[in-house]
């Protein structure tokens, strides 16, 4: 299992300021070929460090409704679906659930039917307290700085080092921290398709 290098770096800081850069731009500025750009990048997304490409639309430019910050206090008894409710909603944009149980949310929604929102995606029981900020101007600033692969095995989810080996089964790619735990994967794997 190869890391990180300097070279995969800065193809992902690259990709962070244009997503739709031509391989051919990038590999003249990190010094390979295209094809091992292309190579490289798929790589990083099979092993999960790049999560596909996106748009950021500026919502506030194509539907109608002010930007607005939703801070809402919710009770520890809450679980995920609350965040993933709000998520599904078509105003809201990023929602981020912290460790001292609130929940924030970015959304585009006209003045009156904020609270309609907050109804719609969490019973009000789960709620201590909400705030509506709204936005004046917001920044998104993603930078690679100099992160390592940290990579968790797939058998007993320690970190996969250099030492590390993968396995591709039916399609899919996983990856160990040794041979022993990749071999009792596999084991297990095909004892479960036999038995089904």
């Amino acid at each position: 299992m190869r890391t990180l290098d300097e070279t995969d770096l800065e193809i992902l800081r690259l990709l962070v300021e244009d997503a739709r850069r031509p391989f051919s731009d990038i590999a003249d500025r990190v010094n390979v070929s295209a094809p091992t750009v292309s190579d490289r990048i798929d790589r990083l997304e099979e092993v999960g460090v790049i999560d596909g490409f996106t748009v950021d639309i500026d919502r506030s430019t194509v539907s109608e409704g002010t930007n607005i910050l939703i801070d809402l206090s919710i009770v520890p008894s809450a679980d995920d679906r609350v965040a993933d409710r709000f998520a599904a909603l078509e105003p809201v944009e990023h929602v981020f659930v912290t460790t001292d149980c609130r929940l924030l949310a970015v959304a585009t929604v006209r003045q009156d039917q904020i609270r309609d929102l907050i109804t719609e995606a969490i019973d009000l029981e789960f709620v201590d307290q909400y705030r509506v900020h709204l936005l004046e101007g917001r920044h998104w600033s993603p930078s690679i700085g100099s992160a390592e692969l940290a990579l968790a095995c797939d058998e007993c989810s320690n970190t996969v080092t250099s030492d590390g080996v993968s396995a591709r089964i039916d399609d899919t790619l996983y990856h160990f921290c040794c041979p022993t735990c990749r071999s009792t994967f596999e084991d297990r794997y095909v004892s479960l398709n036999e038995s089904a």
